[in-house]
């Protein structure tokens, strides 16, 4: 076992998506939680969903970790403290945004984490060992704990495995066989949020045992026992909306970045959730309201027949409380949404804003923008762009101009009618 010298954690990383990461580190969270070891979770990337898996199965909550939207002092600030880091990588661990930064290879550079490689084994024997070599020595400066050999279909495949590997000088931490009972349901945007499974505490404890049963003994405890924890200042984050938020909280306004909360609270915001789901309006003493993204395309019916919470809305806008609404919340800002059976249904109407699901068309990348006069901010921005949505009517002033990550003009990008504002972008950072 190669010795640690002082990592601040272990970074979960994989060839190419579908390797079985998400599940290893699930696994991994809940067999330490078991074990009485504290780590802090984490995701690299803009993911919303996986993170809240991450606080299920650690029993603490996961933080979003994006190397390519925040700035560094950022990420190390939202990781200080006494426990050692766990992070789920994302795609490839050297796959970033469309210019080739923002790696998960990055984050493990910046963070000092050791990498968790997460091999699928499945239809590979010895050609193994060319693969695991190439992740090794292509970047010479990241330091790896080791390899999670996933989906081992005998003890015979495993003895061709090892063999092919020992060479290498990597230890092999676990050999798991496959799993087809720990699958988690999937829907557009991804795994089905943790909140809508009833069954997770009892999943999340047959991954435990899964993970245990391959896991070589002792085969992490010198990692994170080597931790050492880095005390960094905070630095300004976005602004608060306003000093008392209301924010939209439920199964359709469920993607909000914590750090974003956080540094709201931080900045002495204080934040009141509400639930459109549930009929609820924001708390009328808000001088701001904030409706994240989320899935309002597969709750746009009963959105449309929730009068307490669009007349509430309607007196926010009238009391002059600034209102922003980011990618699902966006959409219910407008005039109306079309669902993927092709009826639409009246939404808020405080944008001039139509969209249709029932067209579907993806967007996906990573944006840098330049806020535009009169929205909740100023000056460069970092963001986020993951839907299916399609625009059918978009009128009114223009809430930021957006490049890509390979500096394309994309245009102007969301509306502003007056403190009302939205956009399709899930703002990240300030650049």
């Amino acid at each position: 076992m190669p010795s640690p010298p002082s990592p601040s954690g272990l970074l979960v990383a994989a060839p190419h998506s579908g390797s079985g990461k998400t599940l290893v580190t699930l696994a991994l969270l809940a067999h330490l939680r078991r074990e009485g070891i504290a780590v802090q979770p984490a995701k690299a990337g803009p993911d919303y969903i996986d993170p809240a898996f991450h606080a299920a199965a650690a029993g603490v909550p996961s933080v979003n970790l994006d190397p390519y939207a925040m700035r560094p002092a950022l990420i190390r600030a939202l990781v200080q403290g006494p426990a050692p880091l766990v992070a789920e990588g994302m795609m490839g661990l050297f796959d970033g945004a469309a210019d080739g930064s923002g790696s998960s290879a990055d984050l493990a550079e910046l963070l000092d984490l050791a990498v968790v490689l997460v091999v699928d084994c499945g239809r590979q024997s010895q050609s193994v060992a060319a693969l695991v070599r190439g992740f090794r020595d292509h970047r010479p400066r990241l330091r790896f704990a080791g390899l999670v050999l996933n989906r081992v279909a005998s003890p015979r495949h495993e003895r061709m495995l090892r063999t092919a590997l020992e060479p290498l000088g990597l230890p092999v931490l676990a050999a798991l066989p496959p799993a087809p009972h720990l699958v988690l349901p999937e829907r557009h945007l991804g795994l089905v949020q943790a909140g809508e499974h009833a069954g997770l505490s009892a999943f999340l404890g047959d991954a435990a045992d899964w993970f245990a049963a391959g896991l070589v003994p002792g085969a992490l405890d010198a990692w994170l026992a080597a931790h050492v924890s880095r005390e960094t200042a905070r630095p300004e984050t976005l602004a608060p909306l306003g000093t008392r938020i209301a924010v939209a909280s439920d199964t359709a306004f469920a993607f909000s970045y914590p750090h974003l909360l956080d540094g709201w609270r931080a900045a002495g915001a204080t934040l009141h959730p509400f639930s459109p789901l549930a009929d609820e309006a924001p708390d009328p003493s808000a001088d701001a309201v904030f409706l994240p993204g989320g899935y309002p395309e597969l709750h746009a019916g009963r959105l449309a027949a929730n009068a307490v919470f669009r007349d509430g809305m309607h007196r926010a806008a009238a009391g002059g409380a600034r209102i922003y609404g980011e990618c699902g919340g966006y959409m219910v800002l407008g005039e109306g949404l079309v669902d993927a059976a092709g009826a639409r249904h009246a939404m808020l109407g405080l944008l001039r804003l139509e969209t249709s699901f029932a067209e579907r068309r993806r967007h996906l990348g990573y944006r840098r923008l330049e806020a535009q006069p009169g929205g909740p901010w100023d000056g460069a921005l970092t963001a986020h762009e993951f839907h299916y949505t399609s625009t059918l009517s978009e009128r009114g002033e223009p809430l930021f101009r957006a490049r890509d990550a390979l500096g394309d003009d994309l245009g102007f990008s969301g509306l502003r009618a007056g403190r009302v504002a939205g956009s399709f972008l899930h703002v990240i950072d300030r650049a």
